[in-house]
């Protein structure tokens, strides 16, 4: 459909054509009529930059002052109390989500992170720390830098942290703050982000060897039960919960598979490409992972054959060379972790153990724990697990209960 009768539909196409948004509108249709997005949907979108427009205009703002925190702004201040005359949009989710595909026709800074104030910087710096200096993942830099921001902010706010100021009731303050909500193991992964920015502060002169002292090592006994996994039966009641006559359940078997017999994780699933696969020598290539090293997978009968599948009959026609792509608009973007887990998610609501299982996890220990029962070492888990550390897969050790029961000795008293 044309730019033209897209806006004709518009009851407030003036707040577009004569405002600061009217160079952008051409490209933000095609952008949208590119990835199939129905006229409906299309329609909505641009009331809400309509709305969006007429707001910039009365606060004599230009397209370049388009930014995250501008857009927040809009949404969080100016939606709860907006006094624009009607009709205009204001649900805020719909607007988000006509915002979120505008802001990715302006040109964006470095990461698209804002340096405003010092804090900002700062955390920019450690930041590129930790990928750069560190090679950190992606997931695990943003985890870290969204856990010291929370720190600075609740003993600094924005201004720029000085690390001479710091002292030991802070960062116990902090962790206390942390205790009525969160589980031991998150207290201990914010203590490891903890300790990341205090070496990274000690590599730039400061003396925080007190400090990182202070940090406590929060207790956590994870191992005390065997990690939760599918049996046999469950694991069959769950392959069959996915329509193999449908694309995206061809799709998502396919994810499914790829979980269970290669043992995944849901960020390396998402990044698979079409050139990951080696039909000719049966391997898959990982170039995402969380080693951030390149490393090499056997492909399985039954993988192979479900991904084939999917390719010849399910797959959406794009230009993509993401493996996994979404069937609904935005048509041919990659499928997100997210929206991998919740594929997952809905297979275990529909075969009936939403109540026991969730998230994609528990496949990939459900890979490692049907290998163990086959005679699989320790070693070789690990390595098909792709765990640097043996210790982290040594969980796997005890998990055959069956096993154990036959090479227990009888509890004294007990009948024979």
């Amino acid at each position: 459909m044309p730019t033209e009768l897209c806006l004709a539909r518009l009851a407030r196409r003036d707040w577009l054509t004569d405002g600061p948004l009217r160079e952008l509108i051409a490209s933000y249709v095609e952008s949208l009529q590119t990835r199939r997005y129905a006229d409906s949907t299309l329609g909505a979108y641009l009331r809400c930059l309509a709305h969006f427009s007429y707001w910039m205009r009365g606060e004599g703002l230009t397209a370049e002052s388009i930014d995250l925190a501008l857009i927040e702004r809009f949404l969080r201040h100016h939606l709860p109390a907006c006094t624009c005359p009607a009709p205009c949009r204001s649900e805020v989710k719909e607007m988000r989500a006509a915002l979120h595909h505008l802001q990715a026709l302006l040109p964006e800074g470095d990461d698209g992170v804002t340096t405003t104030t010092p804090l900002a910087a700062e955390l920019k710096r450690f930041g590129d720390h930790l990928r750069h200096t560190c090679g950190l993942a992606p997931p695990t830099c943003t985890y870290r830098v969204r856990h010291v921001e929370a720190f600075l902010v609740g003993r600094f706010g924005s201004d720029a942290p000085e690390i001479r100021l710091l002292a030991a009731r802070d960062i116990d303050a902090f962790l206390n703050g942390l205790s009525a909500h969160w589980k031991p193991a998150s207290r201990k992964v914010v203590c490891t982000s903890l300790r990341s920015y205090l070496r990274f502060r000690a590599m730039l002169g400061d003396d925080t060897r007190i400090l990182s002292a202070t940090l406590p090592a929060i207790a956590n006994w994870r191992r005390r039960h065997p990690p939760k996994v599918l049996s046999d039966v469950q694991l069959e009641h769950f392959l069959q919960a996915f329509d193999l006559t449908d694309p995206v359940g061809l799709r998502d078997y396919a994810i499914a598979r790829c979980l269970l017999d290669l043992g995944l994780r849901g960020d390396e699933a998402a990044h698979l490409t079409l050139d990951c696969v080696d039909w000719r020598n049966g391997v898959v290539m990982l170039h995402r992972t969380k080693s951030q090293r390149v490393q090499h997978l056997p492909l399985p009968v039954q993988t192979g054959e479900a991904l084939g599948r999917y390719l010849r009959e399910g797959r959406a026609q794009t230009d993509s060379r993401a493996l996994f792509v979404r069937h609904r608009a935005p048509f041919g973007v990659p499928l997100s972790v997210a929206a991998i887990r919740n594929a997952m998610n809905r297979a275990f609501v529909r075969c009936g153990m939403a109540d026991r299982f969730c998230n994609t996890h528990v496949l990939r220990r459900s890979m490692a724990t049907r290998l163990q029962k086959t005679g699989a070492s320790i070693k070789e888990i690990a390595d098909l697990l792709r765990h640097r550390d043996l210790n982290t897969a040594r969980v796997y050790a005890r998990v055959d209960l069956e096993r154990l029961r036959a090479v227990a000795l009888p509890w004294p008293g007990s009948e024979s």
